[in-house]
């Protein structure tokens, strides 16, 4: 697909703000799974995570959308943890994205990982949008928050957008801001590939899987890959993306983000933060 049509961006919000919920409504509004087949937190995957009630591990996920220009683009949007114990977690996923929905909480405001998240994703110069959530809510208190936001912030109150996740009110309006606003990908095909690694996980059939993000050239399965960080040569045993389940695709090119099946025996062996 044109570079131009893709938009790789991430939601960043303190916890319990409602980044997954968001995600599950842009995966609804999207078309990537059936009414029926939606269920809350779709991208919160981990035992541990539904139990809890937070995002642990960052999740990638590839959206098809139309918006009101008819042209098709591509979403990529990686979820990302707000609990201060996964902040890294956040800091990697940001290198992979051009763009940030930042969430607040109408109810609560501004908190302590608000401002965490916003300035990590400013030090990356990404294009950040921001999302007043939960204004459905009888505690809200949008006023307050929109002062609140334009004060510390410096974000104009007219600038952010106002919705509630849970019911989808003001979501499409989110979707064609993300697409009107977060800056395209602009790597080269024909470059030698150059990928980063934003996250990991273990596969007993085919080893460690790992999340990229293709800043240059094309990767294939079959392709041979070097680890750049420890050296390890790789052949690359499958590739793919996430719509949302993981799907087989002939590559991934200049802009994408997907997986590679490694064929490694650790997650230790390709570490996260590494570029091959």
């Amino acid at each position: 697909m044109d570079q131009s049509l893709t938009r790789n961006f991430c939601i960043i919000a303190h916890i319990d703000h409602g980044k997954s919920t968001l995600a599950d409504r842009l995966i609804q509004m999207t078309g990537a799974m059936r009414g029926e087949e939606i269920r809350n937190q779709v991208m919160d995957s981990m035992e541990l995570e539904r139990e809890r009630g937070i995002t642990i591990k960052a999740k990638a996920i590839r959206l098809s959308y139309q918006p009101k220009d008819g042209q098709t683009y591509r979403l990529n949007l990686i979820d990302t943890p707000g609990h201060v114990d996964f902040s890294y977690e956040v800091s990697r996923t940001l290198a992979a994205c051009e763009g940030a929905v930042l969430i607040i909480d109408a109810t609560q405001g501004i908190q302590a990982q608000t401002l965490a998240h916003i300035y990590v994703a400013m030090e990356r110069d990404l294009e950040i949008i921001p999302v007043l959530n939960k204004i459905d809510l009888p505690g809200a208190e949008p006023e307050r928050v929109l002062d609140e936001i334009e004060s510390v912030l410096g974000y104009d109150a007219d600038a952010v957008l106002s919705i509630s996740a849970k019911t989808g009110e003001g979501v499409s309006q989110v979707i064609e801001e993300i697409v009107r606003r977060v800056p395209h990908p602009k790597g080269s095909i024909q470059r030698p590939l150059r990928a980063l690694i934003f996250d990991s996980h273990y596969d007993p059939y085919k080893g460690v899987m790992a999340y990229i993000r293709v800043v240059d050239g094309r990767v294939r399965k079959g392709s041979n890959l070097r680890l750049m960080e420890q050296g390890t040569q790789i052949e690359v045993l499958d590739v793919g993306c996430f719509i949302p389940e993981t799907s087989p695709v002939d590559q991934l090119e200049a802009g994408d983000v997907g997986y590679i099946a490694t064929g490694l025996k650790r997650v230790g062996d390709c570490r996260v933060g590494d570029t091959v």
